[in-house]
């Protein structure tokens, strides 16, 4: 789907559910449209820089699952053009993102770690 046809994010609250729908219908293109190009994705460690290397972890997250479950996402914490997002799973884990308002009023990830565990888990 042609990104000006996609669904953007016009309040960061927006990322989270654009992501499962996304994720759960096999979208990696529309996945990395939630990312700025310069974005740094982690899972534990950094695994991913850029478009391109988002794109390469989505690929391959996307071979091996194929169901993403609704998550609770948590209060949103804004300063101007900056947001914190947050997320529970159903296990207890928590993913955390910085995301950054554009120019044209819309919201992408900036800085995504896709998994926090809590002690023990």
């Amino acid at each position: 789907m042609p990104e000006a046809d996609r669904d953007r994010a016009r309040e960061p609250e927006d990322l989270t559910p654009l992501f499962l729908a996304r994720a759960n219908a096999g979208d990696v293109d529309g996945l990395v449209a939630l990312y700025a190009p310069d974005a740094v994705l982690a899972a534990g460690e950094i695994v991913a820089r850029g478009h391109e290397e988002i794109r390469r972890f989505y690929e391959g997250l996307l071979r091996k699952r194929s169901h993403f479950p609704a998550v609770d996402p948590l209060p949103v914490i804004r300063n101007g053009p900056l947001a914190l997002t947050m997320a529970r799973s159903g296990r207890g884990t928590l993913s955390v993102e910085v995301a950054r308002q554009g120019d044209d009023g819309t919201w992408v990830w900036t800085i995504d770690q896709l998994k926090v565990a809590p002690d023990g888990a």
